[in-house]
């Protein structure tokens, strides 16, 4: 637990507090606006949570060696993050109405 400052484990919960949030947000966006295709973005927003998760997880065990994997699926999921995010953009993309596309 001694890896990061007190500051610094504020800025890291905070971050995965506010993406559990924006997940959620996004969710009910869909729900409210009836738009089921910005679900996708909530599903493909959980890997990058997933990868924050392993980060905070591998930082509160002072970085232990025997730990180092999880700087492996840290980075492994933040890849899936970003190809689902982006996968999800394009499906809200193309169930978007024509006049909305520009």
């Amino acid at each position: 637990m001694h890896a990061l400052s007190i500051p610094t484990w504020v800025i890291h919960i905070s971050s995965v507090i506010e993406w559990i949030a924006a997940i959620v947000l996004i969710w009910q966006f869909a729900t409210v606006t009836q738009r089921p295709a910005w679900r996708a973005l909530s599903w493909g927003m959980l890997p990058a949570l997933i990868s924050a998760m392993c980060a905070c997880t591998w930082h509160f065990f002072d970085n232990a060696v025997q730990l180092d994997w999880l700087v492996t699926l840290q980075a492994a999921t933040t890849l899936i993050g970003n190809c689902t995010m982006m996968a999800a953009a394009w499906w809200i993309w193309k169930n978007a109405t024509p006049s909305t596309q520009g």
